[in-house]
């Protein structure tokens, strides 16, 4: 386990499952990471007005599988964890062959510009580990535009392991190339 990892263990207690009252932030959120692309030339795929949006939040609130993570009664991130696995998953080469629910994916993981640099990405995947454990789901699958080295980087040093590298349509976005990844989760 990596330093930056301990550090934020007391956050852990600051996840929670989004309510519809959250839903306008999730999507200020999503809107402030795409102005920061534009301003820094960093792209990780999303595309605005297409993915993701405000609508792509509403059902993952709805069916309760959208998380967020609250800090001094602000929310700073979003993710979205079940057991849905994108169509572009059947052409990964898996390490780990259990049944679809034993296996939780992450989608959309996204922290608030003004809050980058504090381990929240990494706290975020550490809640992942625990809720899917917590779910009796040992494996972890995750993607990433294959441009985004930033989380590319910080999947394989957790212990993720690249599974395939996909090109695909992508929630609307022709064009796409995903990096698959996947791990046995551990306790945080």
């Amino acid at each position: 386990m990596e330093k930056n990892e301990m550090d934020y263990r007391p956050l852990l207690e600051k996840f929670r499952p989004a309510t519809m009252a959250d839903l306008d932030r999730i999507a200020e959120i999503y809107e402030k990471h795409l102005d920061w692309e534009e301003e820094t030339g960093f792209h990780n795929g999303w595309q605005r007005g297409v993915y993701p949006t405000k609508n792509t939040a509403r059902p993952a609130i709805e069916l309760g599988e959208m998380f967020v993570l609250e800090v001094d009664g602000v929310i700073v991130g979003s993710a979205r964890i079940n057991h849905e696995q994108p169509e572009a998953y059947k052409q990964c080469k898996w390490e780990y062959d259990v049944p679809d629910d034993r296996i939780m994916i992450m989608h959309t993981l996204v922290v608030d510009p003004d809050y980058r640099g504090k381990g929240y990405g990494w706290a975020f995947l550490m809640f992942y580990e625990n809720y899917s454990l917590d779910h009796f789901c040992p494996v972890l699958r995750i993607d990433t535009f294959v441009l985004n080295e930033p989380a590319l980087n910080r999947y394989l040093r957790m212990g993720y392991t690249l599974s395939g590298k996909i090109p695909c349509t992508f929630n609307g976005i022709p064009g796409m190339t995903l990096a698959c990844l996947e791990k046995k989760a551990e306790r945080r």
